[in-house]
């Protein structure tokens, strides 16, 4: 029987002899090639071996050329070596000497040999660990749930001894979004990420967009500021000017990566909330990272240094709101709360905290937005229609920003690629469910990403159909929760829509994506995972 240890090392030497056959280092066989046969006698000296050096005497090779590590950014895909490397055939030897031959140049030798180092270290590399509290299922485990239990939750228990009830039925996800939050609540310890479909915890501070079990006030200030339910934002133009200039730095090359999406959106998400002043301020964009990290940390671990990082943020927040313009959210803010009164916990919401939440909030728009793009460059129709739409948008006068293509296009990368998956709730008391009832303190999970690809009951659902969301209905389809539905529903879906959809028409209107790494299949079904760190476009220009 053959293991899976096996396997791998099977795949490993395939990859390495592939590398190998690309630089003309010679790679000797033991299993019946030519040259296997040769003893001893015919292994190469240690003075003969590539890229080695005499005793005492200077390295036989300059340091390589720069060269992509062997799967540094993407360790399932091979990276391609520049052509100056390659052997002809001709030049190659044949035959038993091949076996003792050298690599064609020292510099191709150590290229081997530190892509080899890159591609050993990223096969043993561990899997990222999960956070405390998380529960992820695979579509094969519930597919494998429904054929055993039928369309009714499944009360499982996790490998951490946790119960969690599954919710199966189509009919149960409407009953879990309509549920008030005084018989399902948010579950603390989970994170909201800016176009995310989770509710924040209790207090309202996760750094999300949904609402949750905030008060009346802050519930009225975020559907105001962020005009909920609107397509086109009030502030729609000092907005779309502001992504118009900030787009800038994502063509400023011919290929976009994570780092310079998050770039971009991130000095646009600081003008958008605070004003112009803060784009250039790099100490903040280090603190809100820093936060950002922390929030995806168990609450009451924060250390003291976490919790200085949090107060500067905070203060530097409330100096940009305090100055802030009209056209600004933080400015929005401050026209629409009243004085804060420190005393008085149920007083007036602070700006200066709503303010530091939307920033946080933007956090997810570079991963939806390299998704985006990346789904438009294996889809050439598709990209097509959305750059002519792009194109025509500059001439829409009061209607501009509304791009309904585009923001299809967003929608569908969110329902293939959710930011959270999976929701989760908790009963705070005794509740029914199909005729069983549950106690209190029992989680609830609704695998959103599941049922959203689930392709008993969603017509292609591996596939990259944007269409699907001109349905008038799609929006109310209760298995499409990209920003959930009920009372926890993003009051600031729109407004995301708005700024992801111009920034993915800032990048169409004047370049074509001509090649994107992973490549995906236009006709087959999508992966069910995409790592957005691993995602690299070639842009050129039209």
């Amino acid at each position: 029987m053959r293991t899976v240890q096996g396997a791998a090392l099977d795949g490993l030497k395939a990859r390495v002899r592939a590398l190998a056959e690309r630089t003309g280092l010679p790679v000797r066989s033991t299993r019946g090639q030519a040259g296997s046969h040769a003893g001893p006698a015919a292994r190469p000296r240690p003075t003969e071996r590539a890229g080695r050096s005499l005793r005492g005497g200077a390295p036989l090779a300059d340091p390589a050329p720069a060269v992509p590590p062997f799967g540094a950014q993407d360790p399932g895909r091979r990276t391609p070596v520049k052509e100056p490397l390659r052997r002809t055939a001709a030049a190659a030897p044949t035959g038993p000497a091949a076996a003792l031959a050298p690599a064609g140049t020292p510099a191709a030798a150590a290229t081997v040999f530190a892509s080899l180092g890159a591609l050993l270290t990223a096969a043993g590399r561990p899997r990222p660990r999960r956070r405390p509290g998380e529960v992820r299922a695979s579509a094969a485990t519930l597919r494998a749930l429904r054929a055993r239990h039928g369309d009714a939750p499944a009360l499982v228990r996790t490998r951490s001894g946790q119960t969690v009830l599954v919710l199966l039925d189509p009919l149960d996800l409407r009953r879990f979004y309509a549920e008030p939050l005084s018989v399902l609540a948010a579950d603390p310890p989970q994170k909201c990420r800016g176009l995310s479909t989770h509710e924040p915890g209790g207090n309202g501070d996760a750094p999300g967009c949904a609402r949750g079990e905030q008060r009346p006030e802050r519930r009225r200030m975020s559907a105001d500021v962020l005009a909920a339910g609107l397509p086109v934002h009030p502030a729609a133009g000092p907005i779309l000017t502001v992504v118009a200039e900030e787009a800038r730095h994502l063509t400023a090359t011919g290929t976009l990566e994570l780092a310079r999406a998050r770039h971009a959106v991130n000095r646009a998400a600081r003008r958008i909330v605070l004003g112009d002043p803060a784009a250039e301020d790099d100490e903040l964009a280090g603190w809100l990272t820093q936060l950002r990290a922390e929030d995806g940390r168990p609450r009451g671990s924060r250390t003291r240094a976490a919790r200085s990082v949090h107060d500067k943020a905070r203060a530097r927040i409330g100096e940009y709101v305090r100055h802030a313009g009209d056209d600004t959210l933080a400015g929005r803010a401050v026209r629409h709360a009243g004085p804060v009164d420190t005393t008085d916990p149920d007083g007036a919401v602070d700006p200066a905290d709503e303010a530091r939440l939307w920033l946080l909030a933007m956090d997810a728009v570079p991963d939806t937005l390299l998704r985006t793009l990346l789904l438009l460059g294996a889809h050439p129709c598709e990209q097509d229609a959305a750059a002519a739409e792009a194109s025509a948008e500059v001439a829409a006068g009061p209607a501009r920003g509304e791009l309904p293509r585009l923001r299809a296009c967003v929608r569908e990368s969110l329902r293939l690629y959710p930011v959270v998956p999976d929701l989760i709730r908790v009963t705070r008391g005794e509740t029914e469910w199909r005729g069983v009832r549950h106690p209190a303190g029992t989680a609830v999970l609704l695998p959103a990403a599941f049922h959203q690809r689930d392709p008993e009951r969603v017509p292609a659902a591996h596939v990259f159909v944007p269409g699907r969301w001109k349905n008038p209905g799609a929006d109310r389809d209760i298995r499409m929760a990209p920003f959930s539905h009920g009372g926890g529903r993003c009051p600031g879906d729109q407004l995301g829509l708005m700024i992801t959809a111009a920034f993915c028409a800032e990048v169409l209107r004047g370049h074509r994506i001509t090649g994107a790494r992973p490549v995906l299949d236009p006709v087959g079904p999508l992966p069910m995972t995409l790592d957005p760190h691993g995602v690299r476009l070639t842009l050129t220009r039209r």
